[in-house]
């Protein structure tokens, strides 16, 4: 058990207040959590109730349809609900300008401000693009001619032309001819993001060709290949020197990586890969949860995806976990606003972003990284479905009284900081990314119903195969608890 206290700061990934966390019941009402109540959600112990703009074609002129229904009431307010459009309407904008419409592949970051000639592709914003073209026609963002051709092109390009090595992709790619650049590695989690997407892809056009294409690129890979000889599997390979030494050994954004792999049934991960990585717990402020050194987006990036909502392994319940995490990351910013002035429970979010230094691995709890008041949108937009209220109250802080240097056409700027008046011109494909997904997971639940859908998600979480079951389940019993 870690105990993290308050102010142990500081640590680079490359180049008096409220103190309730929200949470929604099953009848669409919400309470605020006490800290006995999240102690008691961090156990495990359920609660009664709650069980730029290289690419100048632009999507055609058309109707909008109707929004997704929800699968549960919406926790937003209409006039958060009206700003929630706003932003997944420009984060949309950057998927379909930012990616190159004969590969598909989308450009890992551009300036928002002005055109971006830049030709680094990333693989991980590129899975976020697929998605992002079945919520743009959901909504009525774009044609569903020219969705459905913008994906079946990403297919074709990603099936016979994107350089890969036992069906991994690189890191980084040229947004044109998919060539590797920077000598990036064959990336393990980079291509489960990738997967998603293309899965998302497949469930939701439903047209012949592409769900042929997808099937053929998720069952090329090869999970067995990965973990020939370990259960820990490695973060990627490269051609010059082998496997990365790093291992995926700690709870963090690698959940989907393992759950794709147990769902494959080409080449699939043991079952015991599941149990082989650590859950470490931490504590701070007196709650408890599974966590790990590293920014809030680990409690994130799966869960875009795999809705383990109502489900548990013997380990956690990790959607309530992030709840709580989130709460945490918002304690943990509102006691640094004796250094940082500009914390407030209107305006709190930090996880890895650009900053004047270049990009940095920061957060906490622990303290991480070279904090300095920045303030990263991402961070609470990645955590809408968690903390609704809470997270949505800070985005519309930002655009209210920061929206003439923190917003552009793409959403928000990755960072800024207003201790300091710097605001970053650049918009990244993945923070962009997950806070699109997850603004529409609050909102309707589109994406984590259309996603597990897939056999391959299904397989990968149902129990028994790695352990996970619905909350409340006893497995050894096959009775469901009250208690």
């Amino acid at each position: 058990m870690l105990h993290l206290h308050r102010g142990n700061l500081h640590r680079p990934r490359k180049n008096g207040y409220n103190h309730g966390a929200q949470m929604n019941s099953n009848n669409g009402s919400s309470k605020i959590l006490t800290r006995r109540e999240l102690v008691k959600l961090a156990a495990g112990v359920p609660l009664l109730g709650f069980g730029a703009f290289p690419f100048l074609r632009r999507p055609q002129r058309h109707t909008a349809k109707p929004a997704p229904a929800p699968s549960e009431p919406s926790p937003f307010y209409q006039v958060d609900e009206a700003f929630l459009e706003e932003l997944g309407n420009a984060n949309f904008r950057y998927f379909w300008e930012q990616a190159n419409p004969d590969t598909g592949i989308v450009r890992d970051r551009c300036n928002a401000i002005k055109p971006d000639k830049s030709d680094l592709g990333s693989i991980a914003a590129t899975g976020f693009g697929l998605t992002a073209l079945c919520i743009g026609e959901k909504r009525g963002y774009v044609s569903h001619v020219e969705a459905r051709a913008r994906a079946l092109n990403t297919m074709r390009f990603l099936w016979k032309r994107l350089p890969n090595h036992r069906g991994f992709f690189y890191h980084w790619a040229n947004l044109g001819t998919g060539e590797r650049l920077w000598d990036s590695e064959v990336s393990s989690v980079d291509t489960a993001i990738l997967l998603c997407g293309i899965l998302t892809c497949r469930q939701y056009f439903q047209h012949s060709e592409i769900s042929e294409l997808a099937s053929l690129i998720f069952n090329r890979v090869d999970w067995t290949w990965l973990s020939e000889d370990t259960r820990i599997l490695p973060h990627g390979w490269t051609p010059e020197s082998g496997f990365l030494q790093y291992r995926w050994d700690n709870y963090s954004e690698m959940m989907m990586m393992y759950l794709l792999g147990l769902g494959s049934t080409s080449h699939p991960l043991p079952a015991e890969t599941w149990s082989a990585w650590k859950r470490v717990k931490f504590e701070y402020d007196g709650i408890r949860y599974i966590g790990s050194f590293a920014p809030l987006f680990v409690h994130q990036y799966s869960q875009a995806w795999f809705d383990f909502r109502g489900k548990r392994d013997q380990y956690a319940d990790y959607f309530q976990n992030s709840i709580i995490a989130t709460e945490v990351h918002r304690r943990f910013c509102v006691d640094l606003a004796s250094q940082f002035s500009d914390y407030s429970d209107n305006l709190w979010g930090i996880t890895a972003s650009d900053s004047p230094r270049g990009y940095v691995v920061w957060g906490g709890p622990p303290a991480t990284g070279p904090i300095d008041g920045t303030v990263v949108p991402c961070a609470t937009a990645g955590s809408l479905p968690f903390l609704p209220q809470a997270t949505v109250r800070v985005l519309q802080t930002i655009k209210n009284r920061y929206g003439k240097r923190a917003w552009t056409r793409y959403g928000f700027v990755d960072a800024f900081n207003p201790l300091t008046n710097w605001y970053d011109t650049d918009a990244v494909g993945i923070d962009t990314g997950i806070s699109m997904l997850m603004a529409e997971n609050a909102r309707t639940g589109f994406v984590w119903e259309t996603f597990m859908k897939n056999p391959e998600a299904q397989r990968g979480i149902v129990f028994p195969d790695c352990g996970i079951y619905p909350t409340g389940y006893m497995p050894q019993s096959g009775k469901t608890s009250q208690t």
